[in-house]
């Protein structure tokens, strides 16, 4: 009877004990999973932090756009008369390299004396075909063109342009959005007598540059042609 019972209390005493390492074996093995998540979490914000790093050095890394001046191989000057009804006048200039050496082949320009005129620049890339003249129109606040005359072939403008002297009279017929003049339409009043000269052109390209005072000087040059002109009565 005695040692039924002993036999009975170490069992129970066993079970008791073999319980209290089932608990501390849970909490050994709960702390362990515990301590694996927090790993896997460094893990993960480390190779995050890292992929970050790697994409910002990559955007640093691209160069930023250059602004490229426009390949233009053929220019056409229209002018047409606003005080009378009358054909359009067309004068052209092609290259026939485009952007090699060669110089623009250019038509002579021949006005009559005591005329209105309106004046439309009209600018190509014919190896793509584009209307270079539309880009100028959307990038308005970047180009200006600036002209330069031989004295005494208009009356209205009068003098020799202003290439030289932002100041001088040029009879602008457009302007961009800050009000600046572009250039592709311009007014004309040739002399009354007949005149012989040159007649310059001058697109400027002016990213962040073009304001009220900008000149020829700044910016870069995407066409420079000089037409011979003749004002006959």
């Amino acid at each position: 009877m005695l040692d039924s019972w002993r036999v009975t209390l170490s069992s129970s005493y066993n079970i008791v004990a073999f319980k209290k390492y089932l608990i501390i074996l849970a909490i050994v093995l709960q702390k362990q999973k515990n301590q694996m998540n927090a790993l896997k979490n460094h893990f993960l914000i480390g190779l995050i932090s890292l992929s970050m790093v790697s994409i910002s050095c990559s955007d640093d890394d691209v160069p930023p756009e250059e602004n490229e001046e426009e390949v233009i191989d053929k220019v056409s000057l229209i002018f047409t008369r606003t005080d009378i009804i009358e054909a359009p006048l067309k004068f052209e200039g092609i290259d026939p390299d485009g952007e090699g050496t060669d110089p623009f082949e250019l038509d002579e320009i021949v006005l009559k004396a005591g005329a209105l005129y309106e004046l439309e620049i009209i600018l190509e890339n014919t190896t793509s075909n584009e209307n270079i003249t539309e880009e100028v129109k959307e990038e308005a606040e970047e180009h200006m063109f600036f002209f330069e005359f031989t004295n005494g072939l208009f009356s209205n403008p009068s003098g020799n342009g202003n290439y030289d002297n932002r100041a001088d009279d040029v009879n602008y017929g457009d302007e961009d959005k800050n009000g600046n003049p572009i250039g592709v339409f311009t007014f004309w009043t040739t002399s009354s007598n007949s005149a012989e000269g040159q007649f310059r052109l001058v697109l400027k390209h002016q990213p962040d540059i073009k304001s009220a005072t900008s000149t020829s000087g700044d910016g870069e040059t995407d066409i420079d042609i000089i037409w011979t002109i003749n004002i006959n009565e």
